[in-house]
């Protein structure tokens, strides 16, 4: 499932003595996870087992993400920086990330993206009173009602596409994934499971 490789020659390992921070983020919704370091044998064990390993400053040695909790971290892709000093890795986690047991090492959301945050917020309206929001109320009605509104955005969608109206082609796609997202949610799912049965297809059909 990895994407890519990348050039550890390239990477510039002296310039903090043998060491480059690597940031984490979630593959599936860009949510960023954690920051750890690497050296070179981090690096290598992590393209050869697609699992991500860092070298531990506190123990002293390499240290594979989730070898004692199972919170493992699969490796998608990797990228290092403009200056050939720093690393982003794209990965699925396989439970919590950060120690505390939360998902990310930055559990506020401020630092989330918009479509985590949304859901966030949609997830929060449902069980409210059907008159304190426009998400609660949907979620009120319940599914057929939600499923419905999916339908009616789906065709308007279409139908703005098929008028060459772009403008109105972004609002009606708006409103079809805000309705989506709340139809997922009344359904138990989520969009993250969505882009990972995406990413499987993708796999598969690039095998």
């Amino acid at each position: 499932m990895t994407q890519n490789m990348i050039d550890t020659a390239s990477i510039d390992w002296q310039k903090q003595d043998g060491l480059i921070p690597a940031v984490v983020q979630n593959h599936l919704t860009g949510k960023v996870l954690m920051l750890g370091y690497m050296d070179q044998a981090a690096l290598d064990k992590t393209l050869a087992t697609k699992m991500v390993t860092f070298y531990s400053r506190s123990k002293q040695r390499l240290w594979t993400k989730g070898e004692s909790s199972g919170n493992t971290l699969e490796l998608i892709a990797i990228d290092k920086d403009c200056d050939n000093d720093s690393l982003l890795v794209q990965v699925i986690p396989n439970g919590p990330t950060c120690h505390t047991g939360t998902e990310s090492c930055w559990p506020d959301g401020n630092a989330h993206s918009f479509i985590d945050n949304l859901t966030n917020v949609i997830i929060s309206r449902k069980g409210q009173s059907a008159d304190s929001s426009y998400t609660a109320s949907l979620f009120e009605r319940g599914t057929k009602r939600i499923a419905q509104k999916v339908g009616e955005e789906g065709l308007e969608t279409a139908l703005a596409a098929a008028t060459n109206d772009k403008e109105e082609l972004i609002n009606e796609a708006s409103d079809l994934m805000y309705h989506l997202i709340v139809l997922l949610e009344d359904q138990g799912l989520s969009m993250a499971e969505v882009n990972k049965n995406l990413l499987d297809r993708h796999s598969k059909a690039n095998k």
